[in-house]
């Protein structure tokens, strides 16, 4: 089932700060790694965004909506719901915002809170935990690497 989220809902429950520059791209990156592991896909609805910032874009299995200043992810994704009418049955729509659960309730979508949703964030291994160091360097790396530490070695003399 696909997950229709409302994005600065989210972000404070999993301790990212909405001030914070890169917030939206962090919730990006925990939700492909959970999306990845669960082999499901979620929509994200982030407000707020300048027109020329505004728009969607496809990162994998999510999608992520920039919603232009003046509306709201919430009108965003009561208009997809509407749009989706009864085959919203087979969303899961994430949100703590009631005037949106209401509409997911009328339309048969699945709700969870933000709250919930964000426990089973957490739950989900981080990528950086699966970073081994028996990871081998391609030529590339080895040629920048060498490249870096060459430099260094010239402003020490």
């Amino acid at each position: 089932m696909p997950y229709l989220i409302d994005g600065h809902n989210l972000i404070p429950k999993l301790g990212l700060r909405l001030d914070s520059i890169d917030d939206e791209a962090e919730l990006i990156s925990i939700l492909q790694e959970f999306c990845r592991l669960q082999r499901k896909q979620a929509e994200i609805y982030f407000d707020g965004a300048p027109a020329p910032h505004a728009g969607t874009r496809k990162l994998g299995t999510v999608t992520a909506h920039f919603v232009t200043v003046g509306r709201t992810a919430d009108d965003a994704i009561r208009k997809h719901l509407k749009r989706l009418g009864k085959n919203s049955k087979n969303l899961t729509v994430v949100t703590s915002d009631r005037q949106v659960q209401a509409e997911a309730r009328a339309v048969r979508a699945e709700i969870i809170s933000s709250d919930a949703f964000a426990k089973q964030l957490r739950q989900t291994p981080h990528p950086a935990s699966r970073i081994s160091s028996d990871r081998k360097l391609s030529d590339e790396e080895v040629d920048e690497w060498m490249q870096i530490f060459e430099k260094r070695g010239r402003k020490k003399s």
